[in-house]
């Protein structure tokens, strides 16, 4: 049986398994340690019956007015893991948070462009494409800004998709 929790700090020592492939993001302990002090509420492990690390989703809350959002930062599942529906856990979390806790108009994330499976399985959970960001991935691969509307957007203003690419000099960052 897969348990979801909180991540804790321990579990930076015992994730590494998780981030083995090419298309994982890996980061620095103290962007790890950053994350898991400003927004413990979005960070969270999904953990075997052996106590193994299956998985995890890290992100935050940020933005002004209707540009209020959650952002996931990162979701991934050990190769071993997949196709067990953990990511769509994960990221359904991370939705409810950013919904019931911080009322939020919706939730964003980065893709590479390359990263099909990645890509449809955000189709199927909701999201879309609101604009491609050139060169987003080290200088070099395209990224998908896709998101989601939350039930505070009635509208859905915020999946409206842009006409036009970016560059990673046009995001808004807080």
């Amino acid at each position: 049986m897969t348990t979801v929790r909180r991540f804790c700090c321990d579990d930076l020592l015992r994730f590494a398994n998780v981030n083995v492939d090419h298309l994982t993001e890996t980061f620095s302990m103290a962007f790890y340690m950053n994350y898991l002090a400003r927004w413990p509420d979005y960070f969270h492990v999904a953990e075997g019956p052996n106590k193994s690390i299956m998985g995890y989703i890290m992100g935050k809350v940020e933005g002004q007015g209707e540009s209020w959002h959650g952002h996931v930062t990162a979701v991934t599942v050990a190769p071993e893991y997949r196709r067990q529906q953990l990511a769509k856990k994960l990221m359904h979390i991370l939705e409810e948070i950013t919904d019931k806790t911080y009322n939020a108009y919706f939730v964003d994330l980065f893709v590479r462009a390359s990263n099909n499976p990645a890509i449809t399985m955000y189709e199927k959970l909701g999201y879309v494409v609101y604009r491609r960001v050139l060169k987003y991935y080290s200088g070099e691969e395209d990224g998908l800004d896709m998101r989601k509307a939350m039930p505070r957007d009635v509208e859905k203003k915020s999946v409206i998709p842009m006409k036009r690419a970016v560059t990673p000099e046009e995001l808004e960052y807080d």
